[in-house]
């Protein structure tokens, strides 16, 4: 049986709280430190190890979690700690509040944990899009995209921007006396930034994730 790239995380955090403090984590801290909104999201992922023969859980007891073998040879596909680094767990940012750098002290109980092969650079958020202005880019409405979090971006990179109280995902194009937006969609016109607005370059974008739909 194969395990996700979650449940592998979940294997590889188990054994190393063992080693570390002789004991595994609990279902709580589990679900607390992957995202998860309760504890039956972690009760599923424990369920699956088991069923993959990973680990054995005494019934009655909170920490009843031992290894049935090392987490690196548990399936074939557990991760060693040089793969468990790659594994990301990012929040999903949706609507943000207005003036405040996308990110910046808001929270989500949304999160996708994946493998940072994904994306380049590393991304530090997920971002859902809407609208279709960015479609010849191949970035369509309820994608995911990743964010890696900076104020710097070059002229013809795409970059999630911030004028004024709206985010917008666009190409950036920098001129010797302004700076324009651009969609990629003819259905769709250049945004130019005025010099009185309040304009700032959140985050580079760096891939996307399209969920099932």
């Amino acid at each position: 049986m194969d395990l996700t790239q979650t449940q592998q995380a979940i294997l590889q955090m188990i054994a190393e709280r063992i080693d570390a403090e002789g004991m595994p984590p609990s279902q709580t801290e589990i679900a607390r430190a992957f995202g998860f909104k309760g504890v039956r999201s972690a009760q599923y992922h424990l369920d699956a190890l088991e069923a993959a023969g990973a680990i054995e859980r005494v019934p009655g007891r909170a920490r009843g979690i031992r290894l049935v073998r090392p987490a690196e040879e548990a399936d074939a596909a557990a991760p060693p700690a040089a793969a468990a680094e790659q594994v990301l767990r990012l929040p999903v940012l949706g609507r943000v509040a207005a003036g405040l750098p996308i990110g910046a002290d808001i929270g989500s109980d949304d999160f996708v944990v994946l493998d940072k092969v994904f994306f380049s650079p590393a991304p530090d958020y997920l971002l859902k899009v809407q609208g279709d202005s960015m479609i010849d880019e191949g970035i369509f409405d309820g994608d995911l995209i990743g964010v890696h979090r900076t104020r710097d971006a070059r002229s013809g990179q795409i970059v999630v921007a911030r004028i004024d109280d709206e985010i917008t995902v666009k190409l950036l194009k920098v001129g010797k006396d302004r700076i324009r937006l651009l969609p990629r969609n003819p259905d769709y016109a250049p945004i130019e930034v005025l010099p009185d607005q309040d304009f700032a370059i959140e985050g580079l974008y760096c891939g996307l994730l399209r969920p099932n739909r």
